[in-house]
């Protein structure tokens, strides 16, 4: 008897409907290869810590702000963003970005969030513009972000209906353009149906003790029961898609097996997730991809009264060794301009200190990696670092400067979205400024 764990574990496979990898055809907005890849931070990232002014007036405010966690300014990795005699420090733990961002490979976007329209805080103050709807809740804005859906109930993802009209409809096995090595997610969700495959990073796959010309039990009893021809419907529909499972599992296994990738990648979560990617990246030919996103996602990032600098050390730590190893499988692979990695997160935190560690907040700083980035820059304004200033609409929680909306359009048109597809994805992107100067063509 096939065990209940191993029933489950069929169960949950053939959840997912299933048509042959190897058929996926090339039909996408643009030429040649493009992927987007989404890199989650749950929790919400303190950016304030990530991206530090080292001038003398502004971290002296910076200083102010958060006594107890301010870093100490000759710990700061120094940028010089834009050849700025004032420059900027990342945080320490980030080390491994400076090389790609002094190299051209890597931005850093200022202070971007959901918005409705540009707000002043002026104008947040009168309620005289539409607001983000449940700001500081960390399902909601976990679901803004991930939907550009602002005002609430967002149902699919902005990298779902990008790939519901960059690949044609009809086109068969375009939902493995979709690929979330990180379990669930909206961002990968589209609106006409498409939902994210699900792989685990660690290689391994669903019927992976299962060998269709094997002799053990468990092989011949799965053969068995694929063979059985059931009258009721929804049994055989079970069985038909449990078969289907297990043929595109073959399918995937056999394309990454014959991916080779010499990159070294951290032993960590984020690394094994982003290693996953890069292995997928490298099977495109094998399995037909032209266009891509991929999901990976760290959690850890709600810091009210946590060890907050020992926390993001390690969250950081983790990123950068994670995300400087997978920039160096796409130029292993040859496809460094063509895969663009971006970084997401609830909220910002407020730039004051709570006591402990900091609040939810808003807009915050992202960073953005590929061979295709316009890098070494900080895209946006950074904002003024002060406590009821103009940017702050209270203890530092600062109103975005860029409409997340921005962001994510010019990653659209880089992966060979039109205008008019554009617009549809982004439906509020028409209230702001099109061209944020991020990407190359």
């Amino acid at each position: 008897m096939i065990q209940r764990r191993t029933l489950l574990q069929a169960a949950a496979l053939a959840a997912t409907p299933f048509t042959p990898l190897s058929l996926l055809a090339q039909a996408t907005g643009g030429p040649g290869y493009r992927a987007l890849v989404c890199l989650f931070m749950f929790g919400g990232n303190d950016a304030n810590n990530l991206l530090v002014p080292t001038d003398d007036a502004r971290y002296t405010l910076y200083q102010r702000a958060r006594p107890n966690l301010a870093l100490s300014r000759n710990v700061l990795v120094p940028l010089a963003p834009g050849g700025t005699a004032n420059g900027f420090g990342i945080h320490p733990a980030m080390a491994p970005m400076k090389p790609l961002f002094d190299g051209g490979q890597a931005a850093l976007v200022a202070n971007v969030g959901p918005l409705m329209v540009p707000t002043t805080k002026a104008q947040h103050q009168a309620r005289s513009v539409p607001l983000p709807a449940n700001l500081y809740s960390h399902s909601d804005q976990q679901s803004a972000w991930q939907s550009a859906v602002a005002d609430g109930g967002g149902r699919s993802g902005w990298g779902g209906r990008l790939l519901e009209r960059a690949v044609a409809a009809g086109t068969s096995n375009r939902g493995y353009c979709a690929v979330s090595v990180a379990g669930g997610n909206l961002w990968e969700a589209g609106d006409r149906g498409l939902s994210p495959y699900r792989v685990s990073s660690s290689g391994e796959f669903g019927f992976d003790f299962y060998d269709p010309a094997g002799t053990d039990p468990l092989s011949v009893a799965i053969n068995g029961v694929l063979g059985e021809t059931r009258a009721d419907p929804f049994e055989q529909t079970w069985l038909n898609l449990m078969g289907r499972s297990i043929d595109n599992q073959r399918v995937l296994s056999g394309a990454l097996d014959a991916a080779a990738l010499t990159t070294t990648f951290p032993n960590t979560g984020l690394g094994r997730q982003l290693q996953m990617a890069a292995r997928l990246i490298g099977a495109r030919a094998a399995l037909g991809l032209s266009r891509q996103c991929f999901f990976a996602s760290i959690g850890g990032f709600d810091t009210h009264g946590d060890d907050q600098l020992q926390r993001q050390n390690e969250l950081f730590g983790e990123i950068a060794g994670a995300v400087a190893a997978f920039h160096a499988a796409t130029v292993e692979l040859g496809v460094a301009r063509d895969v663009t990695l971006f970084t997401a997160s609830d909220f910002g935190r407020t730039f004051a200190s709570n006591g402990a560690g900091t609040d939810h907040g808003w807009g915050a700083h992202q960073w953005v990696v590929g061979g295709a980035v316009r890098g070494g820059r900080i895209v946006g304004r950074f904002p003024e670092l002060a406590i009821g200033g103009p940017d702050d609409v209270g203890q530092g929680v600062w109103i975005p400067g860029l409409a997340l909306d921005q962001l994510g359009g010019e990653l659209a048109r880089w992966f060979g979205a039109d205008p008019a597809l554009t617009d549809e994805v982004f439906p509020r992107l028409r209230y702001f400024d099109r061209e944020i100067g991020l990407m190359n063509a």
